[in-house]
């Protein structure tokens, strides 16, 4: 199955919108894809995407918690790294090998996980 398709969409637990947002398009280099909310002053629920990758972010209690974890294949993940260090993003765990793969971490304001994986044989 090539990079880009993406089958499932995780959700992640945000509580200042403002910041969030922020940091996942200034910071990681996402795009916002759609936003939604009921009224104003209600929780945000919103989609962000970057190369075939979508994440939903929501303020919504009741959907999850802050603080997961989820996987991420992309092609190079040391170009990532240099981007995102380049960016200030807070890197929690830099390239390396240790999970028989090449991988790195880096983790949001609200202390959810993305963990970036390179695949041990690369698409040429």
């Amino acid at each position: 199955m090539p990079l880009s398709e993406q089958r499932v969409i995780p959700a992640l637990r945000i509580t200042d919108y403002e910041r969030s947002k922020a940091y996942y398009l200034d910071t990681l280099g996402f795009a916002v894809a759609w936003e939604h909310q009921f009224e104003a002053n209600f929780p945000v629920f919103m989609s962000v995407v970057r190369e075939g990758m979508q994440i939903y972010l929501t303020q919504h209690s009741g959907d999850c918690q802050a603080g997961s974890l989820v996987h991420f294949v992309i092609h190079d993940v040391d170009a990532w790294h240099k981007e995102f260090r380049d960016r200030g993003a807070k890197v929690t765990e830099a390239p390396n090998d240790d999970l028989g793969f090449r991988n790195m971490t880096i983790t949001d304001p609200d202390g959810n996980q993305l963990r970036l994986m390179e695949p041990s044989s690369k698409e040429d």
